[in-house]
């Protein structure tokens, strides 16, 4: 359970249209506390979902190759079927999208204007706003590959609860990491952040395409092992 949850923090942790998200956010006015309610709202629909799933198996594993057990690993290799589907549609979606970024860009000399409406929408935003944005901006199937994993949680022993909260830490910890350098050191953040910003503009594709392949292909091997022992 704890590579699993490994796993599917760190992806959640650098799922490019989340992180793209809370990149605008915390570069909006006042984004310091945007983006702190962001997070504080994107953990506490973690620990809603976490408790949710104990709640219902009592904090007990379900035994090996019972029902309850077997359906746990058949939604996350689902799940991780879904996840290498979308990641391939995005690859073979990519070339006609930057042959036609390309052609277009050589019909003009002049660069194309940025849209600027999401930004100014962003500025006007309340924190409460951002704070309903963490939870609607999570990538779901993979919370949902998580919560399923945490069905075998055991919290008899005192490691579930120290893998629970390293899950969520880990899932968040992309966020924190910004929303920390954003509030220490504001000027060189927002200058980085604007590169970030740029760079997920530029590669968000290619990202999302990497991140789903190798999240997908985790969970249907670990998935397809689960149910055949």
């Amino acid at each position: 359970m704890v590579l699993d949850l490994v796993i599917i923090g760190l992806a959640i942790a650098v799922f490019p249209l989340s992180v793209t998200a809370f990149v605008l956010v915390l570069s909006a006015q006042g984004g310091t506390w945007k983006g702190l309610a962001f997070i504080l709202a994107w953990l506490a629909c973690f620990a809603g979902v976490l408790a949710i799933v104990l709640s219902v198996t009592g904090g007990k594993p379900p035994a090996p190759r019972s029902p309850p057990s077997t359906a746990a690993s058949a939604v996350k290799l689902a799940i991780g079927v879904g996840l290498i589907a979308y990641g391939w549609y995005r690859h073979r979606r990519w070339p006609r999208r930057a042959d036609s970024e390309e052609a277009d860009s050589e019909e003009s000399d002049t660069p194309r204007p940025q849209p600027g409406g999401m930004m100014s929408r962003l500025d006007r935003i309340s924190v409460w706003t951002a704070a309903g944005m963490g939870p609607l901006l999570q990538p779901w199937g993979l919370v949902a590959a998580g919560a399923a994993t945490v069905v075998g949680a055991d919290l008899s022993h005192d490691s579930s609860y120290l893998a629970l909260a390293v899950y969520c830490v880990l899932a968040t910890s992309s966020l924190l990491a910004m929303e920390i350098y954003a509030a220490v050191s504001p000027d060189a953040a927002h200058e980085r952040l604007g590169r970030l910003r740029v760079w997920l503009r530029n590669h968000q594709n290619q990202a999302l395409v990497a991140v789903s392949l190798t999240a997908g292909a985790f969970l249907v091997g670990r998935s397809i092992y689960a149910l055949a022992t």
